[in-house]
């Protein structure tokens, strides 16, 4: 599964997990919420580090719990498809 898509996967089972909408994160995060609603919709494929871990911080969790999913184990980057 490519990387963008396996982070969207696990940020709406967080949202869903801890029982939150796009809006309640953006607040709990301290970030817009035009950057998590451009990733989750595809727009944007990428989503820097920084504000990843921001978004962690929103659901109460660390980058290590994010990333305890086995699906990142097998990720590969959108550039490396070909």
């Amino acid at each position: 599964m490519e990387l963008s898509k396996a982070i969207r996967k696990r940020i709406k089972y967080y949202l869903k997990e801890k029982n939150m909408n796009i809006w309640r994160l953006c607040k709990m995060a301290g970030i817009p919420c035009s950057t998590i609603s451009t990733f989750m919709s595809g727009k944007t494929e990428l989503l820097k580090l920084d504000t990843l871990l921001h978004i962690c911080e929103g659901f109460g969790i660390t980058l290590g719990e994010f990333f305890t999913e086995p699906t990142f184990d097998t990720a590969i980057c959108e550039n490396d498809k070909d």
